[in-house]
């Protein structure tokens, strides 16, 4: 059954870029549509991307090319449960050698701003509260 709630990232026009980085990085990741501008229009011309419609992780997700108004912040993260540290240090290696970096608590964001959360061996369902954790951070 296709999900009924679908995440929406906003990119400064680089969505489809993203799009494939996460489908190239992440197992269970796709690039599954992309929409280009049928004509030109006020801040861009025909054949611009607008929309990617993606995959991550089976999380189905939109890219939305809105320009650069509403960047991402800390405020949103993608908490990716990994089964060993093996795995948590591919995904992070992945995205800090494609242009991400290091954040606080060992996060890592990408070079969009997406903000990743990688924890080995726990289930992101099963996980006690980090009220702690974030504080400690913070």
């Amino acid at each position: 059954m296709p999900s009924k709630i679908t995440l929406c990232l906003w990119y400064n026009g680089t969505a489809e870029e993203a799009a494939r980085f996460y489908a190239k990085t992440f197992p269970n990741s796709s690039v599954d549509a992309i929409y280009k501008a049928p004509g030109d229009y006020p801040s861009g011309k025909q054949g611009d991307v607008l929309t990617v419609e993606f995959t991550v992780m089976g999380l189905p997700c939109l890219g939305l090319n809105g320009g650069p108004i509403f960047p991402q912040t800390e405020a949103f993260s993608f908490q990716v449960a990994t089964d060993d540290q093996a795995e948590t240090d591919r995904y992070w290696h992945a995205i800090i050698d494609n242009g991400g970096q290091a954040s606080a608590c060992g996060w890592c964001k990408d070079k969009w701003g997406v903000v990743a959360d990688h924890t080995a061996g726990v289930d992101p369902g099963d996980r006690p509260p980090r009220r702690g954790h974030r504080q400690a951070c913070l």
